[in-house]
């Protein structure tokens, strides 16, 4: 039994803090009150710290690095308060898999990290509930995951038995847990999907109370269009949705607020987005090449810059950068872990070339397997947009070990934080109402129905604060940050649509 003495007390709720005494029981909130008299076995005094729920983070990537496998105690999020992520975004998820194939999570990592022995989604849970977890995770299914192992390559329509199969895949996933569905329609093998199919199989999600969360279709000049469409898809048929990492990219500022403003005033579906306190997006170095060099899989975008002509068009239509708005992250190419950390200036110089000459040179160079930090977001209004009331906090990052030879960006351990600290130079949004953006709000959404608040009975994934700074952090019950340090413990659970 654990003895939170006097601490005041952030519910989640959005209503004001309070004070009072917490018991810890087992995995549970036990009692909330006020217990001068009672012992336990580990007593902490509350003063001059907050309490609140455990922190969501409702767009990760985690699974599509195969993090949760290869550093399972995931404690970039559990030192900035997050006890719960949420992966399968953007059309990729690791199950269900018909063939045993991961892939469409190839543009994130190398996929021969690690065996699979799983299929449907229920085989993938039965399988990962043995891996001990830092934290809790639940994923949804992904679009392209099951699309490209029904078609292959292909870049068409689905015949009619073709998407009665799909259909029948995604909704024996959500029987099985399956939190919901993604898709990722700005890569290439998604990005011609019709309308149509997208209403069929998210009709079936809504029958199951499940999320559809999409990466737009495009976030550029049809930044409009591509929210019309996500709005007009929520309002036909009443699915929850969340728009993922919506954020206002440079040149296309005016576009983002004018899609704002259709969002704020958006009546129908539960409808949010989220988004980063960051300048930066972290993107495969294939997706800078025009949508018509992204045809086919990574070999033929690779055949296509072997050839001098084809090479000519693309350097043309290339967007504008400059010497240090690119950066190496990470790429699978052992043989090339010196071009980590590099930015695109310091290659050009050493190559004689110009920027974009650069890029594409570091495309060959990769084999277009890298992730690059690219500093393209306009820092002002994401931060505005986060303080709206559709918004939700999330790093759209990973967790990785510390030995991965990569480049860790802040939105992989300091995402939350940071919101902590901008809400608090800035003044707003309150503190009871950041808590609500990190905890209740997404709690509801997903379903998690004894997760998500301060409350007798619930979960015990809790933070403690002191001055908006994390001190400890417990998952079900047991401390697993401690003075803010991880404390090898692993409590996390694998949830499931309820």
């Amino acid at each position: 039994m654990i003895l939170i003495k006097g601490i005041q007390i952030v519910d989640g709720s959005g209503t004001a803090p309070y004070r009072a005494d917490v018991i810890l029981q087992g995995d549970k909130i036990s009692a909330i009150g006020n217990f001068p008299k009672k012992s336990a076995d580990v007593v902490i005094e509350g003063l001059g710290l907050h309490l609140t729920p455990g922190f969501i983070d409702v767009n990760t990537d985690s699974d599509h690095y195969l993090s949760l496998f290869t550093n399972p105690s995931q404690k970039d999020f559990l030192l900035q308060g997050v006890t719960t992520i949420i992966g399968g975004h953007c059309g990729s998820s690791l199950a269900p898999l018909l063939y045993g194939s991961l892939e469409s999570v190839r543009k994130w990592t190398n996929i021969n990290q690690i065996n699979v022995d799983w299929q449907t989604f229920g085989e993938f849970l039965k399988i990962f509930n043995r891996i001990k977890l830092g934290v809790n995770f639940g994923t949804l299914i992904g679009h392209s995951t099951i699309r490209r192992a029904l078609i292959g390559e292909d870049f068409r329509d689905l015949t009619k038995s073709e998407l009665a199969v799909f259909k029948k895949i995604v909704q024996q996933s959500l029987e099985e847990g399956a939190l919901g569905f993604s898709t990722g329609l700005g890569y290439a093998h998604s990005r011609q999907t019709p309308y149509g199919e997208l209403k069929e199989l998210v009709k079936i999600v809504k029958d199951y109370g499940g999320v559809y969360a999409t990466h737009l279709r495009n976030e550029h000049k049809g930044l409009i269009a591509s929210v019309s469409e996500t709005l007009k898809l929520a309002k036909e048929t009443g699915v929850k949705t969340l728009i993922s990492h919506f954020r206002p990219l440079l040149g296309f500022e005016k576009d983002f607020e004018d899609s704002l403003d259709l969002i704020e005033n958006f009546e129908g579906a539960d409808l949010h987005f989220d988004s980063y306190p960051f300048n930066v997006s972290i993107v495969p170095i294939y997706t800078f090449l025009p949508h018509w060099a992204q045809n086919g899989g990574l070999d033929i975008m690779l055949a296509n810059l072997d050839s001098e002509e084809i090479r000519a068009k693309i350097l043309k239509e290339l967007p504008k950068f400059g010497p240090e708005d690119i950066v190496v992250a990470d790429t699978q190419l052992p043989d090339r872990f010196y071009l980590v950390g590099k930015m695109i200036g310091q290659i050009a110089r050493n190559q004689g070339v110009s920027l974009n000459e650069a890029l594409l040179r570091l495309m060959m160079m990769t084999r277009l397997r890298a992730l690059v930090i690219y500093k393209n977001v306009n820092l002002e209004l994401v931060v505005r947009a986060l303080g709206y009331e559709q918004a939700l906090v999330s790093s759209n990052a990973a967790s990785f070990s510390e030995n991965k030879q990569a480049i860790k960006h802040e939105r992989f351990f300091k995402t939350f934080s940071r919101f902590l600290e901008i809400a608090n130079q800035q003044g707003r949004p309150s503190l009871e109402e950041v808590i609500e953006k990190f905890t209740s709000i997404p709690a509801q959404k997903f379903g998690f129905k004894d997760r998500g608040l301060v409350q007798e009975g619930y979960i015990a994934d809790l933070v403690l604060l002191q001055e908006r700074k994390v001190q400890a952090v417990f998952v079900g019950g047991q401390m697993v940050i401690k003075d803010g340090k991880f404390q090898d413990i692993f409590a996390g659970r694998v949830l499931r649509r309820s």
